[in-house]
């Protein structure tokens, strides 16, 4: 990987002060930490400016010192003299996104809240990890053991070595624990959307914060269109400009850099989509939006009401009845309900990756009233069986109609159509807009930290797309020609195995 001028300089800057931690990666040489005080530096840059590869390039740096990746699957024995470093996204969606590029990366929520493990998953995760002799252990024949290590070996991945050998790591946590044990260097990817409670949160944790970041994104609500990286001095923001070579290929990411233009109005914008869907097919003009595509990527929306009148028009399309969900449905987290002297249960739920925002697949009924069995999208361990309150919004109606309901536990809305801020960090490789309601954005003219707000929208939204972007013109869908099911799905065991805490929720 060669890298440009602006990455070179923004690598050389994070070298600087990592080096005045310990972390010397010129001279190929750790030594004792710094001071103690945190330094925050933010790398900011645009779709295909080369964020992702330049992590990518100080990971494996990094990693070639000695310094241990934390990915939050496990950690070995915490030793004076070792060094950490983590590589988190907001969720788990867009940390996969990350590991599909080669980095072990893991959720903000997995770091801060870290699991605690039998002892006999720590004697194979040790093993696995060359830290300590091989184990005896009676779950495990040889054999398996041989497989798991055989797995490892060439995946690093300790939840999957287990899988491997016929074992879900999960089934090893006991519990969980708010982290108190510092850490060296993290880095946070999507970090336009992380708020400033966040930040604070991982400041206590890290020595060393580098953000990475697109100011042309949506800030996070209640931020007044802020982001954190924003109060940073500008010595300490590291701006990556150049669009590199694949990126300068792809039609998708030429209309969201267009949007720049103070000039351009939303006519123009339209025209230019039209344009590029004449010439390549990866940027799709549409007249109608697709309801199978619908069932594993949203279609975006800015208007909530936009987004229940297609999530109603996709269920009819698939004759789902109105109290009940089908298997295959998709489903977004809306938070976790649970009161304040349940705080280890909303750990436990939020350190399986049901965080606020968090894309899921249901896969049926629990084994509990008021469970269901749910697939997390993008999560290592995506199989969950949880107490869970899902509703499904209905036009013209003002309450929610209440599939099931547990006393508390993890809230869920239909997630065949989201809004754009709830899509801010996640990527599919086909991806629908709703175009009649960008045009609503650009009609009420507002304003977000000095750019119309159906720009920055619009840049959320298409951004969202790996290879196609479908632009949707009228209010209508395309009936499904198969049904709902859950065969595309990564289902690592046939059957979901509750963990001690799920069976607590109630």
């Amino acid at each position: 990987m060669i890298l440009s001028d602006d990455q070179a300089e923004a690598y050389d800057t994070i070298s600087e002060v990592l080096k005045s931690v310990g972390v010397d990666l010129e001279n190929e040489l750790l030594t004792s930490g710094g001071d103690g005080k945190t330094q925050v530096l933010a790398v900011l840059g645009k779709a295909g400016s080369g964020k992702t590869m330049l992590l990518a390039r100080l990971v494996t740096a990094i990693e070639a010192l000695g310094v241990e990746t934390v990915s939050g699957e496990y950690e070995s024995k915490k030793h004076k003299d070792k060094r950490t470093l983590a590589v988190l996204a907001p969720t788990n969606k867009a940390a996969s996104v990350l590991r599909n590029h080669g980095v072990s990366a893991t959720t903000i929520h997995r770091i801060i809240y870290t699991p605690l493990y039998d002892p006999e998953y720590e004697q194979i995760a040790e093993w696995l990890s060359g830290n300590a002799e091989r184990p005896k252990v009676e779950a495990l024949s040889d054999e398996a053991l041989d497989r798991a290590k055989a797995f490892f070996d060439i995946h690093k991945s300790i939840p999957g070595a287990l899988a491997k050998a016929g074992l879900r790591g999960s089934d090893f946590i006991i519990g969980w624990k708010r982290r108190q044990d510092p850490m060296d260097i993290g880095f946070i990817d999507e970090s336009s959307m992380i708020d400033d409670k966040q930040l604070d949160d991982l400041k206590e944790i890290f020595q060393t914060l580098v953000l990475f970041g697109d100011p042309a994104q949506l800030a996070p609500v209640g931020q007044s269109g802020s982001m954190t990286f924003d109060k940073l001095p500008e010595k300490r923001k590291l701006i990556l400009h150049r669009v590199h070579r694949q990126a300068a290929d792809n039609p998708i990411l030429d209309l969201a850099h267009a949007l720049s233009d103070p000039a351009l109005s939303f006519a123009d914008f339209e025209q230019m989509i039209d344009e590029a869907a004449a010439k390549d097919d990866r940027v799709v003009v549409a007249t109608r939006v697709d309801a199978e595509k619908m069932a594993r990527s949203p279609v975006l929306v800015w208007r909530n009401a936009t987004r229940i009148r297609l999530i109603s028009a996709f269920r009819k399309a698939y004759d789902a009845p109105e109290t009940a969900l089908l298997t295959g449905e998709p489903l977004i987290c809306d938070g976790i309900e649970l009161p304040l002297k349940h705080r280890k249960k909303r750990i436990d739920l939020e350190a399986r990756g049901l965080i606020k925002g968090a894309q899921c697949i249901y896969l049926g009924p629990g084994k509990k009233p008021g469970f269901s069995r749910l697939y997390v999208t993008g999560a290592s361990d995506p199989q969950v069986n949880a107490a869970s309150i899902i509703q499904i919004e209905i036009p013209d109606r003002e309450e929610p109609e209440i599939i099931t309901a547990a006393r508390m536990g993890a809230v869920f809305l239909h997630g065949a159509a989201v809004t754009i801020h709830k899509a801010q960090g996640s990527q599919w490789p086909e991806v629908q807009v709703f175009a009649p309601d960008l045009y609503a954005a650009s009609r009420a003219g507002r304003i977000e930290a000095g750019i119309p707000l159906w720009k920055r929208l619009a840049y959320v939204a298409i951004t969202r797309a790996e290879t196609r972007l479908y632009w949707i013109k009228r209010y209508m869908l395309a009936r499904p020609t198969n049904p709902l099911g859950i065969a595309d799905l990564d289902m690592k065991a046939p059957d979901l195995v509750l963990t001690s805490s799920d069976e607590n929720q109630t």
